[in-house]
């Protein structure tokens, strides 16, 4: 079994086919590993990333990059062709409004992120947006209508084997921040629920990303600094009791955690 840890943002466990006996063992040696960063050159100079991502089949990578002001946020992708990365390049679902947070769906068809797109809403906030592959292409980009949460921010969308959606949602001041969860099917969103542990009750928690498996959630929780966390499935939506992860990964803040198909 084969495992990388990848700096800051991004986590990556491969495991070999058939070994899924032993899903938890990269998670077990985890304090033995020093992340380090993932291809540094594949960033713009003078950009920051906070979000890194494979493509299902492992031959796109796509990063989410912004300035060091935090005023635009943009998703960019990379190649690999004849085992090198190609310099990055505007993702297809790019737009001049700010991006983040994005993810594929399980089988790789559906992808899932957020923007600050106007997509006839009256407030310029942080919302999903969807794109599936439609006789071999990408659709445009759709907005995910949560009719509770239209004057919310809503980020980082993940999608679970069972078509439940995860994601971060707060008020307009990100207070209220927490994980929510709802049923995703033909476009729309049932009515959320939000995630708790009691274990992380005076926590906010944020940033959460569904294993392809649907086996792991990982999430971040928010103090002094960001902490990586996870836990196991239990059944339908239901988690066992959240683990942190080692010293080693937690250092200086640690958000969007990801795992590779």
């Amino acid at each position: 079994m084969k495992y990388t840890l990848l700096f800051f943002i991004l986590i990556i466990f491969s495991c070999s086919s058939g070994q899924s006996e032993k899903v938890n063992e990269p998670l077990a040696n985890a304090a033995q590993v020093v992340p380090l960063p993932y291809h540094p050159e594949l960033v713009p100079k003078g950009k920051i990333v906070h979000r890194g991502i494979f493509s299902n089949d492992l031959q796109q990578y796509y990063i989410t990059v912004s300035d060091t002001s935090f005023t635009q946020f943009d998703v960019l992708v990379s190649q690999q062709i004849d085992g090198q990365w190609t310099q990055p390049e505007e993702a297809f679902f790019n737009s001049n409004s700010n991006n983040h947070g994005m993810s594929f769906s399980p089988n790789g068809n559906e992808l899932f992120f957020t923007s600050t797109r106007p997509y006839g809403l009256t407030v310029k906030n942080w919302q999903l947006y969807w794109s599936q592959i439609i006789d071999g292409q990408w659709s445009e980009p759709s907005l995910i209508e949560i009719s509770s949460m239209e004057s919310w921010h809503v980020l980082h969308p993940t999608k679970a084997p069972d078509g439940t959606l995860y994601f971060q949602a707060s008020d307009l001041n990100y207070s209220k921040l927490g994980i929510y969860y709802a049923k995703f099917k033909n476009g729309r969103l049932e009515a959320p629920k939000k995630l708790n542990f009691n274990e992380l009750k005076d926590k906010d928690l944020c940033t959460p990303y569904v294993s392809a498996d649907g086996q792991y959630l990982f999430f971040a929780t928010v103090g002094p600094q960001l902490d990586l966390y996870y836990c196991k499935s239990t059944g339908e939506n239901q988690w066992s009791a959240p683990v942190r992860l080692p010293e080693a990964i937690n250092q200086n803040g640690q958000g969007n955690p990801y795992l590779t198909p």
